[in-house]
């Protein structure tokens, strides 16, 4: 009688193309399931700075509410004690708060400048919130502000339209009723812009139709080569003009002659 075969077991190997097999086809099952979660993601996902921009708002609305809402209302429509914002724009609020004009500390004929109470980070939430609930006025383009526009043509510019306030070397002056024109030494470029775009407080708005873009670029590159220049003459006496430099010569000049005939007299006696 033939003996009966056994199944032949299996040693449990494996060949290696099943292995290599295995791999792709897990590779494919990954790659095809990040393609898709990555596709859902970008259908859904706000953009990155779409995201950021609104966290910015958000932050800068509660800044406002907490600094801002008593005088200029909850919803930027004004009150008694400050005007609406409506239309103000980023421009403005970025100008009024970096100056530390803002908050305003107690009523009065002009809002002086004052230590800043708020970081960088803070005054661009600020403005966001402002520009996204009632836009107005925006920053400038980096050429506007470079400092790299004729010179010749901003300084004439700015003694037409600028330096009956400012004087003629931006160190401000006195105006009517208690109001002053505040001294340019120390503004910056993108301030320099927001003042002649916005019009703050005394000082008229000089919209595209007064000066063009390029006009202002050249009044902004102007007064930056005032504020990295020294005074020809030495003592700038504060730039305030004849006045004071009539005064200097008054008490130091003829003090000094008189003091000189004074020794000369009492010497010969």
């Amino acid at each position: 009688m033939a003996r009966e075969k056994k199944p032949r077991r299996s040693n449990g190997r494996r060949s290696p193309l099943a292995a290599a097999a295995l791999i792709g086809i897990g590779l494919l099952l990954t790659g095809g399931a990040y393609a898709g979660a990555s596709a859902a993601m970008a259908a859904t996902d706000t953009p990155t700075s779409a995201s950021n921009s609104a966290s910015t708002v958000e932050e800068g609305e509660k800044l406002f509410q907490a600094n801002c809402a008593t005088c200029h209302g909850l919803d930027l429509q004004g009150s008694e004690q400050g005007p609406s914002l409506f239309g103000v724009g980023e421009l403005s609020v970025h100008f009024q708060v970096s100056t530390g004009r803002m908050p305003l500390q107690a009523q009065g004929p002009q809002a002086p400048q004052k230590p800043v109470q708020f970081t960088e980070e803070q005054i661009n939430a600020l403005a966001a919130y402002v520009q996204a609930s009632a836009p107005g006025p925006t920053y400038p383009t980096d050429d506007i502000v470079d400092g790299e526009g004729d010179l010749s043509h901003g300084a004439e510019l700015f003694r037409i339209n600028c330096a009956m306030c400012h004087n003629v070397a931006g160190a401000g002056g006195a105006l009517t009723e208690g109001k002053w024109a505040p001294g340019l030494q120390t503004v910056t470029p993108v301030n320099m812009y927001a003042a002649m775009v916005t019009g703050p407080q005394n000082m008229p708005v000089f919209n595209d139709l007064n000066l063009t873009p390029e006009d202002k670029r050249d009044v902004i590159s102007y007064l930056m080569y005032l504020q990295k220049s020294e005074s020809p003459g030495g003592f700038s006496l504060g730039s305030l003009g004849p006045v004071s430099e009539g005064l200097f010569i008054w008490v130091f000049g003829i003090g000094a002659l008189v003091a000189l005939t004074v020794w000369i007299a009492a010497k010969s006696n």
